[in-house]
């Protein structure tokens, strides 16, 4: 009996063995029927598919208990079809075959697995119509379809799939409508069928999904919302366009309404009447609003119905108008408002006080005006007020002083003035405090700038202040920046600041701080950015402060600051240390060009003997020495003046209104350092030119304080005027400095010299007559005359070429572009400006720079020179022609005096005069013209005579500026008298 029953228990344990071993090879022979379909398989992900591997190990498979579960083969650039038999893979939970190319229709046999959990089939070349029994994977929770070419209709039948989680069939040429069942999936967090082609109405029924959070629907042809009991609607970031539909007026069960960062326009419908439950309204980043043209802020008006509203964002949206008086009837709830980035022009009302519930205030970016109403110190849950980048003006009410929840308080880029309210003390939770580039004046109160809990930011630059930076400085111990540059703050800084340990970045240039700078600044270990420059800063730079391992931004540029630079550190980086007009500093890396520090050696008896009696020689030079100290006194006072820069007062806001946002329309030129911009500036609708420096280039920023320092030390009416400027930073945060010029409307010298009219242009010809040419040349060497000889300070121009010369609405000539210029005091060769290497343009800069030469007058000289033979000529001193050896000044020289005509540009070859004798039968008229064309060849002789003696190779050879402009104005008045042009 025992032997039967162990008998029929081997034959049941070999039978369901087999039976197993059955199904196994049913799994593989799918998996094999998948390889089998595959055209184009680039990658050889299924190349592991071989008897040599069991194929619950091939790539893309995934088992339990030896039956499939998983196939994966996703992104494999797969090319190919989807067998019948994959639904043998009668076990399989995901299926994932997206980003391939596979073609063909989707078997209907997918529906027999039914336990399937993920189905995504996204990113192919699917045809045909979508399997209707997909109903049967009764298990499904995604099914992503997405990407393919249906051309079908969304089969009703997959509302029967009850676990459904996320419904994702986008871009797949889809048509016909959105089936009603699908709102019978209670389960549905996800509906994305946008870019389709489906219409007729969005279905009621969608409305009864009250776990839905994503609803894509956009770029259909959708019609129609009639869903009352909806009460989340969330299609933000999306792709919606057209405008809001007015059916909205019916979801009177509405919690949420977000469509925000979409394409909606045609302003806001009166849809919000009835939604007194509404808690969030978002309709941020959308194209609403006419920016004014009509009433666009109306809605607010039916907002007040909305009893329950939390958080309402109406924020870059293009509206415009007037601040409705209504924004104070909103609920008592409201939390959150933004409407930050319009054009809302009006007056904050004082009922603003109502809101009371208000943490967070954002309406930055607008044209605001008027004061800020005393009853803002009512809403005591405010937390964020944002209302920089408007027009306010007036003081800040006192009453600010009651928001002890306040964390953020931004009132930059407005026009308040006034004493900064010391009530801000009880600001106790402040994080962040911006008042900058307002008009604020008087003392910086001591409890304000003391608030312990500031960390983000202080920023109180660009404005009048005055006084002394307090003490309590100090206590910022958490405070990441402070910034408290352009201003008239005076005295000592305060040593306290050393206490800032968390500090990083440091601003305090453009002030009159005087003494040392405190040695407790080395303690800042984590500063990176420190400016100190055009302040009154004297005694010498601690080696410390070249420890500070996080410094990369040290700018002491314009003190008075002396003895040895160091060299480690911050000090060893040429683009990240600035020390301009500090000349009593040596040593430093040998970019700098500093001069070399005076050191002490111990000396024998004999030489100390030998000092002593050169010493006693030297007392009687001091009466020569006083004499030489007075006379150079006067010079002294202009560089102390040129060494203080006035507060620019141009803020990024203006500029960038003014250029109509550096619109590439409004671009009239490139250089290497940046742009320039035609601008309308300011209230009295100045026309100005705006150069914006590219501050990627790192030699940008000292090309512009150089530019900053030469232009502000001189007049002279053959040289470009600055009208202002702007440093400062752009609504991204990155750093921005421009200078504003007196716009030339005759443009560059450079555009009338070599300018082509473009074929299809009506623009004719632009061409300069002998005279004009001759008065170029007279105003340029006029301003180079100016800056060598007559101004106090000796400027070398370094970089003279045709788009420097500007021409203004009389063709007078203006020299610009000082942004590689030097100064020299006396006959010294100590560069008081920023080394930013040598030296000027190929082909205009003196042969000397290239083999290291200093900077000198003569170098301007030569590139005079250069330009006069340019404009006469009509060659670039570059031109092909010149090869070997030859060069501008040789091609002429060569030709002096007897084929002066040969070399000279050919419009200047009488064309008009020689017509008229052509049509003239006088023979007297022939003589008369052949007498005023030899003199005419004479005065050419003369003009580049001038040049070559100009442009000669060595600096020795060539005459002086001054020379050269009496030679020229002699030349004219021979004109003149003879009455040549």
């Amino acid at each position: 009996m025992k032997a039967t029953s162990k008998s029929i228990y081997c034959f049941y344990y070999s039978l369901i063995y087999s039976f197993v071993l059955c199904q196994n090879e049913v799994d593989k022979l799918a998996l094999q029927a998948i390889k089998n379909q595959l055209v184009s398989d680039p990658f050889g992900v299924t190349s592991s598919w071989n008897e040599s591997l069991n194929f619950c190990m091939w790539h893309g498979v995934s088992c339990k208990r030896q039956r499939v579960t998983q196939l994966n083969l996703s992104s494999s650039s797969l090319v190919g079809y989807v067998p019948s038999s994959i639904a043998n893979l009668s076990f399989l939970q995901v299926l994932d075959l997206s980003n391939n190319s596979f073609q063909g229709q989707v078997p209907e046999k997918i529906g027999h697995l039914f336990r399937l959990r993920v189905i995504t089939l996204a990113n192919n070349s699917l045809r045909g119509q979508i399997p209707t029994t997909l109903s049967n994977c009764s298990n499904l929770r995604t099914l992503d379809l997405s990407y393919n070419n249906f051309m079908s209709r969304i089969p009703f039948q997959l509302g029967f799939l009850t676990k459904l989680e996320q419904l994702r069939i986008r871009n797949s040429n889809l048509e016909g409508i959105i089936p009603p069942h699908i709102g019978n999936i209670s389960t549905l967090l996800e509906i994305s069928l946008r870019i389709n082609k489906l219409e007729g109405d969005i279905p009621e029924s969608l409305g009864q999904l009250k776990s839905l959070t994503i609803l894509s629907i956009g770029d259909n042809m959708l019609s129609g919302l009639t869903l009352p009991n909806l009460q989340y609607f969330n299609v933000w970031e999306n792709q919606f366009s057209g405008s809001i539909p007015s059916s909205f007026s019916n979801t009177s069960k509405l919690l949420i309404f977000d469509i925000s960062n979409n394409k909606f326009f045609g302003g806001v419908p009166n849809i919000f009447r009835n939604q007194d439950k509404l808690r969030l309204l978002w309709l941020a980043d959308n194209d609403l609003g006419t920016s004014g043209i009509n009433d666009d802020m109306k809605f607010l008006t039916d907002l007040a119905n909305c009893s329950n509203l939390e958080k309402l964002n109406l924020s870059n949206c293009n509206f415009g108008g007037v601040l409705p008086s209504s924004l104070v009837n909103l609920s008592g709830n409201l939390e959150s408002l933004s409407m930050a980035g319009n054009q809302i022009s009006g007056t904050i009302p004082p009922g603003i006080g109502n809101l009371v519930s208000l943490n967070e205030f954002l309406m930055y970016g607008n044209k605001l005006k008027g004061a800020l109403p005393e009853t803002i110190g009512k809403l005591h849950m405010l937390e964020r007020v944002h209302l920089h980048a408007n027009e306010f003006y007036g003081e800040i009410p006192f009453s600010i002083g009651n928001l002890s929840r306040l964390s953020e308080l931004r009132l930059d880029e407005n026009n308040f003035h006034g004493n900064i309210p010391s009530s801000l003390e009880k600001c106790k939770s402040l994080l962040w405090l911006d008042l900058s580039s307002n008009s604020f004046n008087g003392t910086i109160p001591p409890n304000v700038i003391g608030l312990s809990s500031l960390s983000k930011s202080l920023n109180l630059s660009r404005n009048y202040l005055s006084g002394s930076l307090p003490w309590e400085v100090g206590n910022l111990k958490n405070l990441v920046e402070l910034d408290v540059s352009k201003n008239n703050l005076s005295g000592d800084i305060p040593s306290s600041l050393g206490d800032c340990t968390i500090l990083q970045r440091l601003y305090m240039d453009h002030n009159k701080f005087e003494g040392v700078v405190p040695e407790t600044l080395y303690s800042l270990k984590g500063i990176e950015e420190i400016d100190l420059s055009y302040n009154n800063l004297s005694g010498h730079i601690s080696k410390d402060l070249a420890k500070l391992s996080s410094l990369s931004k040290l700018n002491l540029s314009f003190n008075d600051l002396e003895g040895e630079l160091p060299t480690g550190g911050v000090f060893g980086n040429f683009s990240g240390i600035s020390i301009s007009g500090n000349d009593k500093l040596c040593g430093g890396i040998p970019e700098l060009e500093l001069r070399e520090c005076f050191r002490k050696h111990n000396l024998s008896f004999e030489a100390k003997l030998t000092i002593s009696i050169c010493c006693a020689l030297v007392v009687l030079l001091l009466l020569y020495a006083v004499i030489y100290y007075f006379l150079r006194k006067s010079k002294r006072k202009a560089l102390k003046s040129y060494e203080r820069d006035p507060v620019m007062n141009i803020s990024y806001g203006e500029l960038l209104k003014a250029t109509n946002g550096f619109s590439p329309n409004n671009m009239i030129g490139q250089g290497g350092f940046g742009s320039v911009y035609k601008g309308i500036l300011g209230p009295h609708q100045t026309i100005v030119a705006v150069k914006v420096f590219n501050l990627v280039n790192k030699e940008a920023t000292k090309s512009f304080m150089t530019e900053c320092e030469i232009l502000r030390s001189v007049r002279h009416r053959n040289l470009v005027k600055i009208i202002d400027g702007c440093s400062g930073v752009d609504y991204q945060g990155n750093d921005f400095k421009a200078l504003i010029y007196e716009l030339m409307p005759n443009g560059s010298l450079e555009d009338w010299l070599h300018s082509i009219p473009a074929k299809n242009s009506e623009e004719q010809e632009k061409s300069l007559n002998l005279s004009q040419r001759l008065n170029v040349v007279i105003d340029v060497a006029s301003a180079l005359d100016y800056l060598h000889n007559q101004n106090q300070l000796h400027i070398v121009h370094c970089d003279l070429k045709p788009s420097n010369i500007l021409l203004d609405q009389n063709m007078t000539a203006h020299v610009s572009d000082f942004g590689l210029s030097r100064i020299i005091i006396e006959d010294s060769s100590i560069n008081q400006t920023s080394s930013i290497g040598i030296k000027g343009t190929i082909g205009y800069a003196a042969p000397e720079y290239g083999m290291g030469s200093k900077v000198t007058t003569q170098g301007d000289v030569y590139s005079f020179g250069i330009l006069l033979l340019e404009i006469f000529t009509g060659k670039r001193p570059t031109y092909a022609g010149f090869k070997d050896e030859l060069n501008l000044n040789r091609f002429v020289k060569t030709a002096l005096p007897e084929r002066v005509m040969e070399v000279v540009d050919s419009s200047l070859v009488f064309g008009e005069e020689e017509e008229r004798a052509t049509t003239s039968s006088s023979s007297s008229s022939s003589t008369l013209l052949q007498t005023r064309r030899g003199k005419v060849d004479e005065l050419l002789v003369s003009i580049l005579k001038v040049g070559v003696m100009c442009s000669e190779i060595s600096p020795r050879n060539r005459i002086q500026i001054n020379d050269a402009l009496n030679k020229l104005h002699e030349i004219r008045n021979l004109v003149l008298k003879d009455e040549l042009v």
